[in-house]
């Protein structure tokens, strides 16, 4: 595939000047200026140069990451601080961001995550999780980490970050890695937040991983791994609140978006839900997982969640709930509306046993509530099924609707396109007709499954538009 010919997000110019989703670059020789919007505007900008940066692709930057932010992290209090990438091929190790800090990168920079182990330091497993999810024990930290901070900006003119990760994919598929792997970005416990306007490759595994969070924008991110790399998730918003994710290309080898709040009795015991969360105008290819995950991680809750305007390319499934006993928690209050799909293994999943515990501590009887959950207005080609629906004896999924869904089954489709267990819902124009778990009814007014509720928004972010000069 020819991701340049498929990145809907990306312009190219030679000369000039560009503008790309909202992000404004003027060139001109011996100087250069830009704009994006962010919670608040910088007083102090500093270029990675400026403390002993090298963009050769090969000299270890760790050490001018380190300092310039470190310099930065003194105004954090007193106007907020910039660290600009300027065109080059910038290798580190992992770094940590600061207090009211936005990185930039220019169209031309690429941020190279180290390939060696020792430049990702081992820090604690997640306590919503209780060991790493590759192994026990302690956890690679990422390339870009952040902890307790408030107002961070991580964008550019479609820059990239890289974290070479078939380093990371080989030695996980080889069964010799002692711990977990690390992400391209994760910010914990922190609020204020904007990724945007960047394209993040080969992570070495999960991309954008926010945790324990919230006001969160995630807009106009490219997210590109090779379709077999081993859990290369997307965006996954972890015991996060007022989250949004916003016309996002994702490629990957693992799910699009998956939304997580913790696994089985760490996860209860820590009680963060995810919740309040939109996504808008995503588009995704996943041949082996789903376009939107909810789990398997839920045992904290997810709620409220509304996706309108996916679009779903040769994947696995577009819309997959997953749990099992011993999650306890919840799914509840799931809203899709207006998506398509097309190349389908199935349309939508939901599965009651899908396993995968931390370890034996995790108590059986711990059932997790799935209720309602609402998919309208969706649009399926060349389906092999068009849903596997399948809840738990003890604990049924409930409240599940379906309205105005049309499915055009795959030549070679499977002979009964639906199957359910322990599930209760209804429907209304559905085509292929539902398994009858899914009662047809008519449609009585405008709308037949519910719509969420107006979303509070006083927690949202009030952007500022801010620019930054400079001459050469």
């Amino acid at each position: 595939m020819d991701f340049k010919r498929t990145h809907l997000f990306q312009v190219l110019l030679l000369l000039g000047c560009l503008i790309v989703l909202g992000v404004k670059v003027e060139c001109q020789k011996g100087s250069w200026s830009f704009s994006y919007v962010a919670p608040s505007c910088r007083a102090q900008s500093v270029s990675i140069a400026e403390f002993g940066g090298v963009g050769d692709g090969t000299t270890v930057n760790t050490e001018a990451f380190r300092k310039a932010i470190e310099h930065l992290s003194e105004f954090s209090e007193t106007g907020g601080g910039q660290l600009y990438i300027p065109p080059g091929r910038w290798l580190t190790g992992s770094f940590n961001l600061t207090d009211h800090f936005t990185l930039y990168l220019h169209k031309e920079a690429v941020i190279l995550g180290s390939q060696d182990l020792e430049d990702w330091p081992l820090i604690p497993p997640l306590p919503s999780y209780g060991m790493g999810r590759d192994a026990p024990g302690p956890r690679y930290s990422s390339l870009i980490n952040g902890y307790n901070l408030t107002d961070v900006v991580i964008t550019g003119d479609n820059g990239t970050i890289d974290g070479q990760g078939a380093i990371w994919w080989q030695k996980f598929h080889k069964k010799i890695l002692k711990n977990t792997r690390g992400y391209l970005v994760e910010l914990m416990y922190s609020k204020d937040i904007i990724i945007s306007n960047l394209t993040f490759l080969n992570s070495p595994a999960w991309n954008l991983h926010p945790v324990y969070s919230s006001n969160i924008l995630i807009q106009y991110v490219t997210i590109l791994a090779p379709l077999d790399s081993p859990n290369t998730d997307g965006i996954d918003p972890d015991s996060c609140s007022y989250v949004r994710i916003e016309d996002c290309y994702v490629v990957s080898g693992d799910d699009i978006v998956a939304i997580k709040s913790g696994w089985d009795e760490y996860g209860i015991s820590f009680g963060m839900p995810s919740q309040h969360i939109v996504i808008r105008r995503l588009v995704g290819i996943s041949p082996t997982s789903a376009i939107i995950a909810l789990g398997s991680e839920m045992s904290g809750g997810i709620q409220d969640v509304r996706a309108e305007d996916i679009q779903a390319i040769n994947s696995e499934t577009g819309i997959r709930i997953k749990t099992s006993p011993g999650r306890g928690g919840f799914v509840k209050d799931i809203f899709v509306n207006r998506m398509t799909m097309v190349n389908m293994k199935w349309a939508f999943t939901m599965t009651g046993s899908y396993g995968s515990h931390p370890d034996n501590k995790y108590d059986p009887n711990a059932l997790p509530a799935v209720e309602r959950i609402s998919y309208s207005n969706i649009v399926a080609t060349n389906v092999s099924v068009a849903g596997k629906l399948d809840g738990i004896a003890n604990a049924p999924f409930k409240d599940i609707c379906l309205t105005n869904v049309t499915i055009t089954m795959a030549a070679k489709s499977k002979k009964y396109p639906w199957n359910c267990t322990y599930i209760h819902g209804l429907s209304n124009a559905v085509y292929p007709q539902p398994c009858s778990l899914l009662e047809e009814r008519p449609a009585e007014g405008d709308a037949f499954c519910p719509s969420p509720q107006e979303l509070d928004t006083t927690e949202e972010n009030s952007l500022q538009h801010c620019s930054y000069s400079s001459s050469h």
